[in-house]
C-alpha cells in the first residue's frame, strides 16, 4: 500500500468517528464546540502518533502474554504528556475538555491501531498510519463540533457568523443534540460514499 494511500484511509475509508464508529464516548461529550473538536482531536492524533511509533519500536520487545498492559502504560504516559501541556498552555481548553483528555488512554481508536497496525508494521508505516488516523478522528470532531456550535449558539469558533437575528436550535448543545448531529452527518457521509463508491 503507498504512503499517500496509507495516510489518507483515516480520513474516509476507514474514518474512526463515521465509518468505524469508534471513539464514540469522547465524540458525543466534548463536540458541543468547535474548538473543543479540535483540540480533542489534536490531542488524540499527538498520542496515537508517539504511541505508535514506541509501540512499533518495541513490538519485537514485547511479549505477546502482556502485550495490552505494556500499550496502556505507553499510551497512558503520552496522555500525561499530553494532559500536562494542554494545562500549562490551553488551560481553558484544558478545563473544557476535562476527564475526557485522561480518557485517551482507553480509547479504542488508539488501542485498536496499537493492536492492528503498530504492532505488525514498522515504525514509519505506523506513524503514517497514526497521522492519518488522528487527523481523520480531528477532522469528524471539528466538523461536529462546527455544526452543532453553529446551530446552537450561531458561532463558529466563537465568532457569531449567523447574525444578531439568527434564533438559535439549543437542543443541538445538549447530549441529545450530539447524538442527532452525529446520526444525520453520518447518515448524510454514508449516502455519499455510497454515490460515489468509496465503500
Amino acid at each position: 500500500m503507498s504512503v499517500m494511500k496509507e495516510f489518507t484511509k483515516g480520513f474516509v475509508r476507514e474514518n474512526p468517528t463515521f465509518r468505524l464508529v469508534l471513539g464514540t464516548c469522547p465524540t458525543l461529550a466534548v463536540t458541543t464546540l468547535a474548538v473543543n473538536g479540535l483540540g480533542m482531536g489534536l490531542s488524540t492524533t499527538a498520542v496515537l502518533v508517539a504511541s505508535n511509533v514506541f509501540i512499533s519500536l518495541l513490538r519485537k520487545a514485547i511479549p505477546d502474554k502482556i502485550r495490552i498492559p505494556a500499550y496502556i502504560i505507553i499510551i497512558a504516559t503520552f496522555v500525561t504528556i499530553v494532559d500536562m501541556v494542554l494545562n500549562a498552555f490551553t488551560p481553558d481548553l484544558h478545563s473544557q475538555l476535562g476527564i475526557f483528555v485522561p480518557l485517551i488512554v482507553v480509547n479504542c481508536i488508539i488501542l485498536g491501531r496499537a493492536e492492528a497496525f503498530a504492532n505488525k508494521n514498522n515504525v514509519a508505516a505506523s506513524l503514517v498510519d497514526g497521522l492519518g488516523m488522528g487527523l481523520g478522528f480531528t477532522l469528524s470532531l471539528t466538523i461536529l463540533g462546527s455544526l452543532r456550535e453553529l446551530v446552537a449558539a450561531g458561532t463558529l469558533f466563537g465568532k457569531n457568523v449567523m447574525g444578531t437575528g439568527y434564533e438559535p436550535f439549543m437542543v443541538f448543545g445538549m447530549p441529545t443534540g450530539g447524538f442527532l448531529a452525529y446520526g444525520l452527518v453520518m447518515a448524510l457521509l454514508n449516502y455519499v460514499f455510497k454515490k460515489l463508491k468509496l465503500e
